[in-house]
């Protein structure tokens, strides 16, 4: 492996005009919609699917294995993440852009179709599991990409802000997505809703699956790829390659993504099902406040890839993971009041601090890894977290609750475990580093601890 230097090339986008901004736009609005394909199941399994896909079992049971769907989404994520992975190394960012939405696209509009237990008996769940497992293939190509294509094209400097637009997409999508729930939720029947009033939200990923094609498939490749194609520099088995020369910057990337992970899974499906059974709220108010929590990230997102730029992706990242270790058992304690403001309370604290831990991630996790193994690297450590934080961490929390007799400070302990070793995680590693000592940069310019200085070009 190399180490790469600053004015190589290897990290800054020399491109100049909008070109950038249209790379990171189409990586955020394709994230967009791949969160909004995705996360549109995770309402709908607390929901509605434990009632059409699971019925005869107790609320609990059928709650359980609804959530059980949910993970085997999650579970697949990391074979999707190797294979694009390895393609997105060899081949480009570009093309796996357009594949991996593509497959997550098709599979959403699939879901919308499916005929529920009531049609054809325990196939349904079946299909419904198999479907979910394609998608996770699908969806686990992409962040890596995303990130990589606005980070890539990113102007000197500038890295994260361009990083976070891209992190910027995934919580309009989910945002999108609880939205588009709850308006089928409040215009009709729960009758309707269960009969065919969920598949609406499915079906109309068709509409946003074309308009994204359109979008990507118009995006230019990126340069630093391009660069290494040129110079005939691509590695043969990048995700060999990056688990042997690069286990501690995997590591480090599962566990700092875990933090957020949990964090946002937690809030969007544990707490969904809290406030509407525990707390009594309808269900129309709990996904209107987790989306609007969702939009809390995208605000946040752009001034904490600022910040970023400015004092370095380090210190935002320890922020985060110092605050939520503080909010940990606040966090229900606000629930507990059983108030609307309480839960809006809950939700605008929670992601303003997963903001800061997620959206220089994009940007300090493509600084880890040289540019012919970053794909590999970032997508399987990413995704191979999303499987613990994301996929488990609702099923973990409800198991807890469940364990402590109902009570949530168990919750409130997982929250601050996973929020610790995100600090260890962020305040330990250090990019992979090889070649000659004069490829090397200065102690003082290693990428996220740095700060950039306005006007100078200094970027972290």
């Amino acid at each position: 492996m190399s180490r790469f230097v600053r004015g190589s090339g290897a990290l800054t986008a020399r491109a100049s005009g909008p070109t950038p901004w249209r790379a990171a736009s189409a990586s955020a609005v394709g994230s967009l919609l791949e969160h909004y394909d995705f996360f549109l199941y995770a309402p709908l399994a607390t929901l509605v699917f434990a009632k059409i896909f699971f019925p005869g079992q107790s609320d609990g049971a059928g709650l359980l294995l609804s959530l059980g769907t949910f993970a085997v989404g999650f579970l697949s994520r990391p074979l999707g993440g190797v294979l694009a992975g390895h393609l997105g190394d060899r081949l480009g960012r570009k093309r796996l852009l357009v594949a991996t939405f593509l497959v997550t696209g098709s599979v959403t509009c699939a879901i919308g179709l499916l005929p529920t237990y009531a049609q054809i008996g325990p196939w349904a769940p079946v299909l419904l599991v198999a479907l979910r497992f394609v998608q996770g293939i699908g969806m686990g190509g992409e962040w890596a990409g995303a990130a990589l294509l606005a980070v890539e094209h990113a102007p000197h400097g500038r890295r994260g802000l361009f990083g976070s637009v891209a992190q910027a997409g995934a919580p309009l999508g989910i945002m999108v997505a609880n939205g588009a729930v709850a308006v089928v939720m409040a215009t009709l029947s729960p009758a309707q809703l269960l009969d065919w009033g969920w598949r609406l939200p499915f079906l109309f990923s068709a509409v946003l699956l074309a308009a994204g094609l359109v979008l990507r498939i118009g995006v230019h490749e990126s340069p630093e790829f391009t660069r290494i194609r040129a110079r005939g520099q691509r590695a043969r088995r990048p995700v060999t390659e990056v688990v042997r020369h690069c286990p501690k910057q995997i590591l480090a990337v599962i566990v700092i993504h875990v933090s957020d992970g949990t964090l946002g899974l937690v809030q969007s499906v544990f707490v969904l099902g809290f406030a509407t059974s525990v707390l009594g709220l309808s269900p129309v108010t709990a996904l209107l406040a987790t989306a609007g929590g969702q939009f809390i990230i995208f605000a946040v997102a752009p001034l904490a890839g600022l910040l970023s730029d400015r004092f370095g992706r380090r210190p935002v990242i320890v922020a985060g993971a110092c605050a939520l270790a503080v909010w940990a058992f606040p966090l229900f304690w606000i629930l507990d009041t059983r108030t609307v403001a309480g839960l809006f309370t809950a939700h605008i604290v929670s992601y303003t601090i997963l903001s800061l831990i997620n959206s220089p991630q994009a940007t300090f996790f493509t600084e880890l890894f040289e540019p012919r193994l970053r794909y590999s690297g970032m997508s399987l450590g990413f995704q191979t977290a999303t499987v613990i934080g994301a996929g488990f961490g609702p099923i973990i929390a409800q198991a807890l609750q469940n364990a402590a007799g109902g009570s949530t400070w168990s919750v409130s302990a997982y929250l601050m475990l996973v929020a610790v070793a995100a600090l260890w995680a962020t305040l330990t590693v250090r990019p992979a580093v090889a070649g000659p000592p004069a490829a090397r940069r200065a102690p003082h310019d290693r990428p996220g601890d740095a700060t950039t200085q306005a006007g100078s070009g200094k970027s972290s």
